[in-house]
């Protein structure tokens, strides 16, 4: 039997390797003889560059850079080739990097993660993908591109102040002084929101709360996006402000679009494609994937479904090991998965689950690996 195991991490008890060598253990119990690969997978958001780097046996590059408020912040990112580098966005500029009395979205900035892109640009890298989940910012993504060359001036010709405050007084953008490595480079983003940029579903309105802004200040820091798009639009002829993920991370994903020339797209699709999903596909009997908590909502796109959809392309089974089945389970049926086993072998705590991962995730694949034996002999 020839296997691909590529799991999600479980969040807060095990990344994706550890569940996958778990998943492992359990298999070789059952079948010994059975020939398996592993593939460490995330969807775009925290731990993508880990998994992959440990899935293209890549090397992470350690960067002190600004953090969201300017003060320095050792962050890293990821070459899993020669030409690709992966960065997480909340590395640099990330809202787990400030205490939540230290939080101030008005201010904060993205400048920190055009550092790392600058960084990973001189080492060689051609494509940078960008997961950018969890930050800080509102500001648009003009700190970022700050990093990479682009100056934003007010009326009197006057550099702003960093965050996405101040931009209700830009008056023009400077592209003279863009580093010419940024428009020869592909930019991947790993995006799975669909916000526009203003408004009610806009980056201020959706997610600034979530970041300490008040409703003045979500107002405040609309108008002041909405005064981006205007310049850029008049300036660069560019109206992308309503595109689906615009709004991510404080309207990052919009300013990725602008000064980077970046497509959005599905997280686990940029992931599988990085790693090779496709290809290491071919000849397989069985796919197991896995995630901490499997319900209704996996079936949106979720690690999971998207393995299941390229592995029913190649007509693969696939096997789902889960932390925890939630409500609505059946859904995820019809998007490719063919079965679903539970970690939890009796009654316990949320708390004693995570302790004990490893060995529940080892038993949950034994029994799994002993249901598949018990249909081959009774076939």
């Amino acid at each position: 039997m020839r296997i691909l195991i590529a799991p999600d991490s479980f969040k807060g008890s095990n990344s994706s390797l550890k569940v996958a060598e778990a998943i492992e253990k359990g298999v070789s119990r059952v079948f010994p003889e059975a020939v398996v690969e592993k593939i460490p997978i995330g969807d775009g958001g925290e731990g993508t560059v880990d998994a992959l780097v440990e899935a293209n046996e890549g090397e992470i590059v350690s960067v002190q850079v600004d953090g969201p408020l300017g003060r320095p912040v050792d962050a890293f990112y990821g070459i899993v080739d020669e030409g690709t580098a992966v960065i997480e966005m909340a590395a640099a500029s990330g809202l787990d990097l400030l205490p939540e009395q230290q939080r101030d979205v008005l201010r904060a900035s993205t400048y920190g993660t055009g550092q790392l892109i600058m960084h990973a640009l001189e080492q060689g890298v051609e494509e940078i993908i960008l997961a950018i989940g969890g930050s800080a910012t509102n500001d648009g993504g003009t700190g970022m591109a700050a990093a990479l060359g682009y100056r934003f001036l007010d009326a009197q010709g006057e550099e702003l102040p960093p965050g996405g405050a101040a931009l209700i007084n830009l008056a023009s953008i400077d592209d003279s002084r863009v580093d010419r490595r940024v428009r020869s480079a592909r930019f991947r983003v790993a995006c799975d929101v669909n916000n526009p940029l203003l408004g009610e579903r806009g980056a201020s309105a959706v997610y600034g709360p979530q970041k300490g802004a008040s409703l003045q200040d979500v107002q405040t820091l609309d108008a002041s996006l909405k005064k981006l798009a205007k310049v850029v639009q008049l300036q660069f002829g560019q109206k992308v402000d309503e595109t689906p993920g615009a709004g991510a991370a404080g309207g990052l994903g919009y300013g990725l679009l602008v000064f980077c020339g970046a497509t959005l797209e599905k997280g686990i699709d940029i992931v599988l494609d990085a790693v090779n999903f496709d290809e290491r596909l071919e000849n397989k009997d069985l796919v197991i994937t896995g995630e901490g908590k499997i319900d209704g909502q996996t079936s949106y796109g979720k690690v999971p479904i998207g393995i299941a959809y390229r592995a029913k392309q190649k007509g693969v089974p696939v096997l789902v090991i889960a932390g925890d089945i939630g409500d609505g389970i059946e859904a995820v049926y019809d998007k490719g998965i063919d079965a679903v086993m539970s970690t939890v072998n009796r009654a316990m705590s949320l708390e004693e689950a995570m302790s004990n991962g490893r060995a529940l995730l080892i038993d949950g694949a034994e029994r799994a690996m002993r249901m598949i034996r018990l249909g081959m002999d009774l076939c």
